[in-house]
């Protein structure tokens, strides 16, 4: 396992927030990226279902940031009627930059220039431990679904049909 001062700048400043909250959970450092949830799942050894991906999206032009299983896409019809939007459409790859500080790929919940709203798929709440990005597409970081929901301020929804 890398150390915290071996880690990339962005997996610190997840960590930094980590530590902040009070979440004993530790980024770790993978030699495979991570870059896709079933990437992510093969190199953990884990169900892909267990895989937070974090997706960029803009709500009636607002950023959000969707916390999903691997095991699905996001239904952006779904996902509207949750959060009662007019559209949804996802934010491109200079979007997810600016608003996260992150690359696509790497999306961590935390550790972004300013909070981003935030909701979390219902989903993940069928495992005990889920596995986000932690700044970049080789960093992880093992979180409770209840503690992903605390550090985000994320509100659970459904965002897809299974």
């Amino acid at each position: 396992m890398t150390t915290d001062h071996e880690l990339p700048e962005r997996s610190r400043i997840v960590q930094q927030h980590l530590d902040e909250a009070g979440v004993t959970a530790s980024v770790r450092e993978l030699p495979d990226s991570t870059r896709t949830a079933v990437d992510a799942a093969a190199a953990l050894g884990c169900e892909v279902g267990a895989i937070a991906s974090s997706l960029l999206f803009l709500a009636d032009g607002e950023p959000l940031l969707v916390m999903t299983s691997g095991r699905h896409r996001v239904d952006t019809d779904v996902l509207a009627e949750q959060i009662d939007a007019s559209s949804i459409v996802m934010a491109d790859a200079k979007h997810v930059r600016t608003v996260t500080g992150q690359a696509i790929g790497g999306v961590a919940p935390v550790g972004h220039p300013a909070p981003v709203r935030t909701v979390v798929d219902v989903a993940l709440c069928a495992y005990d431990t889920v596995w986000t990005a932690a700044g970049t597409p080789h960093t992880v970081v093992p979180l409770t679904p209840e503690q992903l929901i605390t550090l985000t301020g994320g509100t659970q929804v459904r965002v897809a049909v299974d």
